[in-house]
């Protein structure tokens, strides 16, 4: 991987946190928010990027809280 890789994560008025990969491909975007969906709750979409399906860009992730 070379070049910057950056997080863009939303909180909603609800609660629910949306997280946005930049400047990875492939599986390294899960390894980047793996740590992150696991502290904060249950992810409940996931959208893949054409950039993931490429060597090594970006993910959307949906994560909400078990209350």
């Amino acid at each position: 991987m070379s070049g910057k890789q950056e997080l863009e994560i939303t909180i909603s008025n609800d609660g629910e946190v949306s997280i946005n990969v930049h400047g990875a491909k492939g599986s390294s975007c899960l390894d980047l928010t793996k740590e992150i969906e696991e502290s904060i709750g249950v992810v409940t979409e996931r959208e893949k990027k054409s950039s993931f399906y490429e060597s090594n860009d970006a993910e959307h992730v949906r994560i909400t809280s078990e209350d």
